[in-house]
C-alpha cells in the first residue's frame, strides 16, 4: 500500500554508523581549531511489528553499539584530555549501559507518534537517545507543519526533490521550557540567531544517509566582535543491511511491548531538563570571601570591580534567601552599599525577598542602603511585577526619609516603562502603579510633591501622561514647567502631537503668559527635533534678535547645531534661511557667551555615540543651566547613556549684578539632575535659598558632590538551548559598570570667577561564557572585555567684563583596553584543555572639539588670569 513515511523491510536489520559532534567558537573562526567533541557509535535499526490494518503504522527498535567518545579535532597527544581512557572510563559504567540500551519508536506516516524507553535512565542519557529518535522523523511531501521532536513542539517545513528531502526546522517558534533572558536595552543586548537544516537522501523506500546541522549564534551588540557561536552536526549513514529477526504478531502495539518487555515506557520525546552538579564550587560566603577586597569603594572606577560584581551575581543567582542574608546581615558599611547593589541586580525571588527582610524604610538613618537598592531597581535588566508590587507597597507605608520616598516613586515610573515595553502594561501591579502616580499628582498640593510625581512620569513615558504634562509646562511655576517640558523632550517624537507642539509653540513665543528661558528653549527644542513645519522653523528665527540677550545666542547656536551636525529639521532651516535673506544680517550677528554643540565620539561599524554640550547663561553672566548628554545609538535605536544637567538661578546677587527681566524674584537654587541609561535619578541640590548658599560659599572646599555611585548591570542575557543531537548548552553574557559621576559649582570673588566641573569615573567588563554541558564533558568559549576611563567637563566663567569670558573643557583620559579569549574542553576528573588568546590597546585620550569661538575664549581665559588678580575690591 501507499505510504507516506518511510517504510522498513521485514526481517532486515539495518546497521548504521552515527556521529554527533558538537563544535564552540568565536563567531567567525573557522571549525577547525573549535573546541568541542564527537560521540560515535553504531546504530542497529530493525523492524519489530507492522499495524495489520495500517502499513503506515510501524514499531521500530533503535540500538546504539560501540559508542565512542573522541576529539572533534585533531590534538597532539598532549593536549587530547581523553588521551589512554577507555569509553566506559569517560562516560561511566552505568550512563555507557544506558546508552546502550535499546529504545522503540513508533511512526505512524513517518512522525515519531510514541517514544519508549527505560525509567529511571540517566536524563544526559535519554536525551542522546532521544535526539537519534528524532532523526528518524520525516514526511515523503513538501510542506510544512508543527511537529514535536527533541526541541519541543516547532514549526517545521520539508523539501521534497526525489529521493532527498530537506527538513529545516524554525528553532525560534520552538514552545520549551527554558530559561531566558535579555537586557532592557536592545544597544546592551545580545543578538541571537538560530537555524537548523536536516538533509535525508533515501533509497529503496527507506533511509540512506541524514546529515542534520544546526547553528547558534550570539552577538554583543554593542561590540559585534564579542560573541560566540555553537554548531552541532548530526550524520547517519548506512553501512549494510543483512537478514534480521521475523516480526512479532499482534493487534496492538501494547501487545508488543508486553511480549518483548514490560519494563519500557512511554515517553515525551522533547528533552528531559538536566544539570550537571557542580562538585567543587564554593558557597556563596566562600565566594564573597574571595572577592571582597575588589568592592571597596575606593576601587570602584576598576574593571576588576566590576568584574567581581558579575561574578557575585551569579552566585546570588544560586543561591537561598539565607545564604544571602548571612552576607548582608555580617558586612561593614564600607562594603554593603556594594553587596546590596549585586544582590538588587541578582533578580531571583530569594535575593529580592532576602534585600526587602533587611531593608526597613521606617529607618532614616539607613538611608545610604534604600538609596543604592532603588537605584539598582531602576538600573533592572528584566524587573518582575513582584518588584514593582513590593515597591508600590513601601511606597504607600512609612517611609522614613523623605528623599527616599521621593527616589520610591520615581523608580516606581522606571519600572513601569520598562514592564509595557515588554507587553506587561496590563499586568495588575503595573495598572495600579501608573494608577497611583496619576491620582496622587493631580491631588498634590506642594510643590515638592507635584516634582517628585513629574519625574516618575518622565521615567514612565506613559503616552496617557502627555495631557498632564503639558498644563504643567504651560501653566506651573518655573522649575515644574521646566521639568514637564523635560520629560515631554524624552519621548519619541511620533508621540508629540498637534496639541504638543501648538502648546510648545505657546510656551516658546509667549502667547498666553511669560516663561522662563529655560522653559523657552526646551520648548523650542521640541518643536526642532519633531519634524516642524516651514512656519514653526519661521517664526522661531524671526524670534531671534527679540530675544533676551543670552537667549538670543543659545537659539542661534542651536540652530547652527542643526545644521552642522545635518539634523533631521536641517533642510526645512535650510529653506527657511534661503527665504529670509533680506533681514539675517542684523538678526544673525549676536553677542553672548551660551551655546549649543554635538558632536561624536565614536563612530562605528556597530554603534555610534554622540555628546551634546548646551550652555545658558544669564545676561549677568552666571550659568542658568548646562546640559550635558551621551547617546548610543545603532541602525535602529538609540540608548540616552548619561545626561548631566547643572542648573541654576537667582545667583545674582552674589555679584551685584541685574537679574533678567522676569527673573527678578526667583530663589538662590543651584542643582544637579542625571539620567543614566535611559534612568532619571533623583535630582541633588547645592544649595537653597540665599541663606544657604552664602554658607556653602564662605565654607566652598570646592570639593565636588557625589550624585552617583556605585555597581550597575548593564547587559544581562542568558538562553538556554537544548541540542538536537541530545546535550544542553547555554550562552550568557554580563555587562557590569562601575561608576562614579560628581559634580560642583565653586565661585571666586577675588577672582570675578565661576567654575562648574562634572566629572564621570568609569570601568566596564564584559564576560561572556557560551558552553555546551554533556555529563561527562563540558565545552565552550570564555570571552572577556574591560577598559576604564575618566570623563571631565568644566567650565569656567569670569564676570569681570561684558560679554563675559566663558571656557568649557570636556576631555576624556586615556582607556585601557583588554580582550581575553579562552577556548575549553573539561573532564569532571578536572583534566582539561585550554586555548588562550588575548589583545589590549590603549584608546588615546582627547580633548573634545568645541565650537572654535569655545577655543578662542580659552585661551583669554588661561591668557588673563594673573592681571585681573588686583582690580577686584
Amino acid at each position: 500500500g501507499h505510504t507516506t513515511g518511510p517504510s522498513l523491510n521485514n526481517d532486515k536489520l539495518y546497521k548504521f554508523a552515527y556521529s554527533a559532534e558538537v563544535y564552540v567558537d568565536r563567531v567567525k573562526a573557522s571549525l577547525q581549531k573549535s573546541a568541542g567533541y564527537r560521540i560515535s557509535s553504531g546504530v542497529d535499526v530493525n523492524l519489530l511489528w507492522r499495524n495489520p490494518d495500517n502499513d503506515d503504522d510501524q514499531l521500530v527498535k533503535i540500538t546504539m553499539k560501540d559508542v565512542q567518545v573522541e576529539n572533534v579535532n585533531e590534538r597532539p597527544a598532549a593536549k587530547n584530555i581523553f588521551k589512554g581512557k577507555s569509553t566506559e572510563k569517560i562516560i561511566g559504567k552505568e550512563h555507557l549501559e544506558a546508552l546502550q540500551r535499546p529504545i522503540l519508536i513508533e511512526l505512524v506516516r513517518g512522525k515519531v507518534k510514541t517514544f519508549y524507553s527505560y525509567q529511571n535512565e540517566p536524563g544526559f542519557t535519554q536525551n542522546i537517545k532521544r535526539g537519534l529518535a528524532s532523526l528518524f522523523q520525516l514526511q515523503l511531501h513538501s510542506g510544512s507543519s508543527r511537529e514535536v521532536d527533541i526541541s519541543g513542539k516547532c514549526d517545521t517545513t520539508y523539501h521534497v526533490r526525489q529521493d532527498q528531502v530537506t527538513k529545516i526546522k524554525d528553532l525560534d517558534s520552538c514552545e520549551t521550557e527554558r530559561k531566558r533572558f535579555t537586557s532592557h536595552s536592545r544597544i546592551l543586548d545580545v543578538s541571537t540567531k538560530a537555524t537548523s537544516a536536516t538533509v535525508y537522501v533515501l533509497e529503496d523506500s527507506f533511509i540512506k544517509s541524514i546529515k542534520a546541522e544546526e547553528n547558534f549564534v550570539f552577538i554583543v551588540n554593542y561590540r559585534r566582535k564579542t560573541g560566540a557561536k555553537i554548531v552541532s552536526k548530526q550524520r547517519l549513514e548506512l553501512k549494510s543491511v543483512q537478514a534480521g529477526m521475523g516480526l512479532i504478531a499482534a493487534k496492538q502495539v501494547a501487545g508488543v511491548i508486553k511480549t518483548l518487555d514490560p519494563n519500557y515506557v512511554a515517553m515525551p520525546l522533547e528533552a528531559e531538563p538536566v544539570k550537571s552538579e557542580c562538585k567543587k564550587c564554593p558557597s556563596l560566603s566562600e565566594h564573597w570571601q574571595s572577592i571582597r577586597e575588589q568592592m571597596h569603594p575606593d576601587k570602584l572606577s576598576k574593571p576588576e570591580a566590576a568584574k567581581s560584581f558579575l561574578s557575585f551575581i551569579q552566585n546570588i543567582r544560586k543561591a537561598t534567601k539565607e545564604e544571602i542574608l548571612k552576607i548582608i546581615k555580617s558586612e561593614n558599611k564600607e562594603l554593603l552599599p556594594q553587596v546590596v547593589d549585586a544582590v538588587t541586580s541578582a533578580q531571583t525571588p530569594e535575593s529580592l525577598e532576602a534585600i526587602l527582610e533587611f531593608l526597613d524604610f521606617k529607618d532614616a538613618s539607613a538611608f545610604i542602603l534604600q538609596e543604592r537598592f532603588l537605584y539598582a531597581c531602576g538600573f533592572a535588566s528584566h524587573p518582575s511585577e513582584t518588584l514593582l508590587k513590593s515597591l508600590t507597597e513601601k511606597f504607600k507605608g512609612d517611609v522614613a526619609s523623605q528623599e527616599i520616598r521621593e527616589t520610591l516613586v520615581i523608580v516606581m515610573g522606571a519600572l513601569i516603562r520598562k514592564l509595557c515595553d515588554r507587553e506587561g502594561c496590563k499586568l495588575p501591579a503595573v495598572v495600579e502603579a501608573k494608577r497611583l502616580i496619576l491620582n496622587r499628582l493631580e491631588k498634590a498640593k506642594k510643590d515638592d510633591n507635584v516634582q517628585m510625581y513629574l519625574l516618575a512620569l518622565k521615567n514612565a513615558l506613559l503616552p496617557e501622561a502627555i495631557p498632564v504634562l503639558l498644563k504643567y509646562a504651560e501653566s506651573g511655576e518655573g522649575p515644574i514647567s521646566s521639568l514637564a517640558a523635560s520629560a515631554l523632550q524624552r519621548y519619541d517624537p511620533s508621540f508629540l502631537n498637534k496639541e504638543v507642539k501648538e502648546t510648545m509653540n505657546r510656551i516658546y513665543h509667549q502667547t498666553r503668559k511669560v516663561h522662563e528661558k529655560t522653559v523657552r528653549t526646551t520648548a523650542a527644542a521640541i518643536i526642532l527635533n519633531s519634524n516642524p513645519s516651514y512656519m514653526e522653523v519661521k517664526n522661531i528665527l524671526l524670534s531671534i534678535g527679540e530675544l533676551p540677550m543670552e537667549m538670543n545666542k543659545y537659539m542661534l547656536s542651536m540652530i547652527q547645531d542643526i545644521l552642522r551636525f545635518e539634523m533631521p529639521s536641517s533642510k526645512t532651516v535650510r529653506q527657511v534661511l534661503k527665504d529670509m535673506r533680506a533681514h539675517n544680517y542684523d538678526r544673525f550677528s549676536k553677542m553672548g557667551s551660551s551655546s549649543a554643540y554635538t558632536g561624536y565620539i565614536t563612530r562605528g561599524p556597530d554603534v555610534s555615540s554622540t555628546y551634546s554640550l548646551d550652555i545658558l547663561y544669564s545676561g549677568s553672566g552666571i550659568l542658568r543651566r548646562s546640559n550635558l548628554n551621551i547617546r548610543v545609538f545603532d541602525r535602529s535605536t538609540e540608548l540616552h547613556a548619561i545626561q548631566v544637567v547643572l542648573e541654576a538661578q537667582g545667583l545674582e546677587s552674589i555679584i551685584a549684578a541685574t537679574p533678567d527681566e522676569g527673573e527678578e524674584n526667583l530663589d538662590s537654587f543651584a542643582g544637579m539632575s542625571t539620567i543614566l541609561f535611559d534612568f532619571q535619578l533623583r535630582p541633588v541640590t547645592f544649595f537653597q535659598g540665599y541663606g544657604d548658599l552664602m554658607s556653602k560659599m564662605l565654607s566652598a572646599t570646592g570639593d565636588p558632590m557625589n550624585v552617583v555611585k556605585g555597581l550597575v548591570l548593564l547587559t544581562d542575557f542568558l538562553q538556554e538551548i537544548q541540542l538536537q543531537s541530545g546535550p544542553t548548552a547555554s550562552a550568557e553574557f554580563m555587562g557590569g559598570l562601575a561608576i562614579d559621576i560628581s559634580g560642583g559649582m565653586e565661585f571666586s570673588l577675588w577672582y570675578r570667577e565661576s567654575k562648574t566641573s562634572v566629572k564621570n569615573r568609569g570601568a566596564m567588563f564584559i564576560a561572556g561564557n557560551t558552553e555546551v554541558d554533556s555529563f561527562f564533558i563540558k565545552t565552550g568559549v570564555e570571552t572577556t572585555l574591560e577598559t576604564e576611563t575618566a570623563l571631565d567637563f568644566i567650565s569656567t566663567v569670569q564676570f569681570s567684563q561684558y560679554p563675559f569670558l566663558v571656557c568649557m573643557q570636556m576631555d576624556r583620559v586615556d582607556a585601557p583596553f583588554r580582550t581575553h579569549m579562552t577556548k575549553y574542553e573539561s573532564l569532571p576528573s578536572g583534566r582539561r584543555y585550554t586555548a588562550r588568546r588575548g589583545k589590549a590597546a590603549t584608546l588615546a585620550g582627547n580633548e573634545y572639539p568645541l565650537h572654535q569661538e569655545n577655543s578662542n575664549m580659552c585661551k583669554k581665559v588661561f591668557g588673563t588670569k594673573s592681571d585681573s588678580a588686583g582690580s577686584w575690591f
